[in-house]
């Protein structure tokens, strides 16, 4: 029976920390989410940067459409 209420607690405690986290993030965005800095669009190959620093594309990604920018004249 101690087992389950230990359990429970923790289970509790774990919800709470996981659910302040995601208030706070919604709350308090990180600046690099922006996605316009200083009131103006960002270039293409802005938001392509910001997509491979945040991990969202792979190296590979990255390069194939880098190029594919720099063709079009981006």
């Amino acid at each position: 029976m101690m087992i389950f209420m230990v359990l429970g607690w923790g289970l509790i405690l774990l919800l709470t920390l996981f659910g302040g986290t995601w208030v706070v993030r919604e709350l308090f965005p990180h600046s690099s989410q922006v996605p316009a800095a200083a009131g103006r669009e960002l270039s293409a190959r802005e938001i392509l940067d910001r997509r491979f620093a945040r991990g969202e594309i792979s190296r590979e990604e990255y390069a194939a459409v880098k190029d594919t920018l720099s063709e079009a004249g981006h």
